[in-house]
């Protein structure tokens, strides 16, 4: 049931969180946090992005969700990150991890299975590093690929939207955490949330691949199409299924 009504919850959530105009915080690397920022901008939510020590706990005090993304990390983004998950469990925020490139450096691996243990609502990670990490009980996975697979306990489902041209373009995985993050701000249901934030974001990149020649083009046609995304194209275009977690 849940792959069946999963495209008109998706659509349902995107028009709340345009509605609500959520703000997610965002710990980005610094590689992809104009991509980010744009993106969230696109799809209807307000970004912010500082990791100052002295700011952060105030900003995640006034955003809707959290977004804690692993690339290009430093020692003050560590003690960022530290005093953004104090606020965010003070103010009852809800937070996506993105393990960037855990999979390359074992002092990385072992900070993201730390911060597992804070117990973020969804994990986002490709394959790779996916693979390095185990899942806490109440934590949605996400395992991004060709099909991004969806698991948290027995509920499991695949969204098979996507285009190749994203993995050509870098931040776009980095841009669907935060998404499930925006998403964790306006649906209660973590699995729901993060399986609709996959698909918006598959969607949109299939219709933006259709107005591109490569991956020059392809970034800006996706910032656009994210904007464009109506409910009734997450509905059409939705191919859901039962995944294998």
């Amino acid at each position: 049931m849940m792959a069946a009504n999963l495209p008109d919850r998706a659509a349902a959530a995107l028009e709340r969180l345009r509605e609500n105009r959520s703000r997610v915080h965002c710990l980005m690397n610094t590689v992809a946090q104009k991509l980010v920022a744009d993106g969230l901008s696109a799809v209807g939510a307000i970004p912010s992005m500082t990791s100052s020590a002295e700011e952060v706990p105030h900003f995640v005090r006034h955003a809707d969700a959290l977004l804690v993304n692993l690339g290009t990390l430093d020692a003050g983004r560590r003690e960022a990150i530290g005093l953004a998950l104090d606020a965010a469990g003070e103010a009852g925020r809800r937070w996506t991890l993105d393990p960037a490139h855990c999979d390359y450096s074992p002092p990385r691996a072992a900070y993201a299975t730390a911060l597992l243990a804070r117990a973020p609502a969804v994990l986002r990670a490709n394959a790779a590093e996916h693979d390095m990490l185990a899942v806490p009980a109440g934590t949605v996975s996400v395992r991004t690929g060709e099909a991004d697979r969806i698991a948290c306990g027995e509920k499991r489902l695949t969204v098979e939207n996507g285009h190749p041209l994203m993995a050509r373009v870098t931040g776009t995985g980095c841009l669907s955490g935060a998404v499930t993050a925006a998403f964790l701000a306006v649906e209660d249901d973590a699995f729901v949330a993060a399986a609709s934030a996959m698909l918006a974001m598959g969607v949109a990149a299939e219709m933006a691949a259709e107005a591109t020649r490569g991956p020059g083009s392809f970034e800006p046609a996706l910032l656009d199409a994210l904007a464009a995304l109506a409910s009734i194209d997450i509905v059409r275009r939705a191919r859901i299924g039962h995944g294998e977690g």
